[in-house]
């Protein structure tokens, strides 16, 4: 692949490009050149547009497939297609499957399924066989063919002890557990966030507490392991506090967020749509105010799509019957643009969904030098677009944003030698 992006603007949060125009050559996957004005090879392929930006390609954390056994709601084939639409180039995914990917044969399955594809996937494997909480895995056998950290998913660790006994196992080799904090037993029967709404709607909450109480269990445990520790998709107040006291007393903790809890509140479930029926749930003005400052202060290291597909027979149900779960990966980056612009800054984003997905997992940083593979995502922050029904990569479409226009369009990525340009364009 032999390739010419003119006169783009780089977004390299510490590079000495940042916020510089630039020229890149590409051949065969290959970053030859980068400079101003630079001359295009005979016979290869020009990318150029007004306003448009580049940088390393992005991650995304915590992406549900449903590979093996539920690819009725995706498969890794349109996973890859849909995360290549939202502008990225790798992903983590859970470990909820059929068979769960408890063991070395489950992450050499998604290994071996998804290599040399466009976008890298980089499987997490679960704590506990089957995630069902009760009994720890090989953790080290997976580690060793590819996992680069270790959770539960979609279920978190409800055990102390078995929790305690994850942090101390993964300490051996340096590992990352991560875990989505809501004590089941206190918010397990609620559909939607407790507070006014839940009330006015007459249906059960889920209370702040269950997820608060979690997350101060799992900070003791990790204070008393000295582990690594990464807590998924923030949606409280009390949480974004307790984790920044935390890494005020030097624990190794980070933290991330999905990008619905980041621009929605619970008065989104008035309109009884399934579609924002959601895990964690959308909570408070005043939650949702924390979760920002936690990500402008570095205490929420991640902002993530929290990508659920669900197929159509789970959520065109009432609204107390349906799944929990909203697809996410074709629009994290757009809604970040259309709704945080005015205070998420462009380099801040960049190392919310690029950096820092791969410095707390572990994987090299692509890097932006002459010699080097591209792995590249390009963008164009202001441009608007419709994301429509008919343009869903994802097997399912359980999104309540189909049909909105959005600011801000992933234009192309780049990586093993592949590219693809986004049909938007």
């Amino acid at each position: 692949m032999d390739l010419h992006i003119r006169n783009t603007r780089i977004i390299a949060p510490g590079h000495p490009l940042n916020g510089q125009q630039r020229d890149l050559l590409l051949r065969e996957g290959i970053i030859m050149d980068i400079g101003e004005s630079l001359s295009s090879p005979e016979g290869t392929e020009v990318l150029e547009q007004e306003g448009l930006q580049l940088s390393i390609g992005w991650m995304d954390t915590g992406v549900f497939t449903g590979d093996p056994g539920l690819e009725q709601r995706e498969t890794l084939h349109t996973a890859g297609a849909a995360a290549a639409a939202g502008g990225f180039t790798a992903v983590a995914t859970q470990p909820n499957t059929l068979p769960a990917v408890d063991s070395k044969s489950g992450v050499l399955y998604v290994r071996r399924n998804a290599e040399g594809k466009l976008v890298n996937f980089y499987p997490m494997g679960a704590v506990t066989l089957e995630c069902a909480g009760k009994e720890i895995t090989e953790m080290i056998d997976m580690q060793r063919a590819g996992a680069v950290a270790f959770t539960d998913g979609k279920r978190p660790v409800q055990h102390a002890g078995i929790m305690l006994r994850a942090l101390q196992y993964v300490k051996a080799f340096g590992g990352l557990i991560v875990n989505h904090p809501m004590d089941t037993d206190i918010g397990g029967k609620g559909q939607v966030h407790e507070g006014l709404v839940s009330t006015s709607l007459g249906m059960p909450g889920i209370p702040a507490l269950a997820e608060e109480m979690m997350v101060r269990r799992d900070l003791h445990l990790l204070e008393y392991t000295e582990s690594r520790l990464h807590l998924a998709n923030l949606s409280t107040k009390g949480a974004v506090q307790a984790v920044r006291e935390a890494r005020a007393r030097g624990l190794q903790v980070t933290a991330s967020v999905a990008v619905m809890n980041l621009i929605e509140e619970d008065s989104a479930a008035g309109q009884f749509d399934s579609n924002y029926k959601v895990m964690p749930p959308l909570r408070s003005a005043e939650d949702r105010k924390a979760l920002c400052e936690g990500v402008l202060d570095g205490t929420i290291d991640i902002i993530c799509s929290n990508h659920r597909p669900l197929e159509e027979e789970q959520k065109k149900l009432e609204f107390t019957y349906a799944g929990f779960g909203a697809t996410g990966l074709e629009t994290l980056y757009a809604l970040c643009r259309t709704h945080l612009s005015d205070w998420l800054s462009e380099d801040m984003l960049i190392n919310c969904i690029a950096y820092n997905p791969r410095r707390i997992l572990g994987i090299p940083l692509p890097e932006l030098e002459v010699g080097s593979p591209a792995e590249l995502t390009l963008f164009h922050p202001d441009e608007e677009w419709a994301y429509a029904r008919d343009r869903v990569y994802s097997r399912s479409c359980n999104s309540p944003y189909i049909g909105q226009t959005l600011r801000g369009r992933p234009v192309a990525v780049i990586n093993n030698n592949q590219s693809f340009v986004n049909a938007h364009s």
